[in-house]
């Protein structure tokens, strides 16, 4: 059997699974991009790839597959309490660990001899491994009249605000407002615990993005960050 070795790596700000948005383009001002590895690293591999707006990434739960799998798993969508069949839902604990995202293609650069696949919004921890590349085609990749089951409506959001402290933190940072764009973003889609929601919860929660330990608290349907500390 021939074995499944990755052709690139992605680069994202997501430095842990904790707060990945669950679906590409959920965080828009979050780029990423693949750093081609091996044969794959070629300029000739990625000929002609500009023709298209997005791409298909397949890529392995590295961090998921000694985790092993079952059948039935709960999805976020459905309160984290109802099982579904793990084939009827987008869990990370799979038989094969193997994922997919479309994401959107933003050029090609290149550093020295190394190519990167520049990307727009995904939902991919730094680091993990792409095993494929290939284009979206809309006329037979896009069908208007899918169902989506209960992930038929996009996710709600909650509104989220800034301590003065954490303020001034992203004030004195070159990217900071890049970057309290995107913890902005990921914290709309609240990434706590499925059960969490909805209840009391006077916990203080943190997640690294960037460079950065991000700790907020959630009440209602507001999230706020209350401290931001530099690695």
């Amino acid at each position: 059997m021939h074995s499944i070795e990755p052709i690139g790596f992605i680069e994202s700000p997501y430095k842990e699974k904790f707060a990945v948005p669950r679906q590409p383009r959920l965080v828009p001002s979050a780029s990423a991009k693949v750093r081609l590895v091996g044969a794959a690293n070629s300029p000739e591999a990625l000929r002609g790839i500009e023709q298209f707006s997005h791409v298909w990434l397949l890529f392995l739960f590295d961090q998921n597959l000694e985790a092993g799998w079952k059948p039935t798993v709960r999805p976020p969508r459905l309160g984290g309490n109802e099982r579904i069949g793990v084939f009827a839902s987008r869990s990370t604990f799979r038989p094969n660990g193997i994922g997919m995202s479309a994401v959107e293609v933003k050029g090609v650069t290149k550093q020295g001899d190394q190519l990167y696949l520049e990307l727009g919004s995904v939902d991919l921890v730094d680091g993990t491994p792409i095993i494929d590349i290939k284009p979206y085609v809309p006329y037979s990749d896009s069908i208007s009249e899918a169902a989506g089951g209960y992930a038929d409506a996009e996710p709600k959001t909650c509104n989220v605000a800034f301590s003065d402290s954490a303020t001034l933190i992203l004030k004195s940072r070159i990217h900071g407002d890049h970057e309290q764009q995107v913890i902005e973003q990921v914290l709309a889609q609240d990434p706590r615990p499925a059960y969490k929601k909805g209840k009391p919860d006077s916990k203080e929660y943190a997640v690294n993005l960037f460079d950065l330990n991000v700790k907020f608290t959630a009440a209602d349907n507001l999230i706020t960050v209350t401290t931001i500390e530099c690695f």
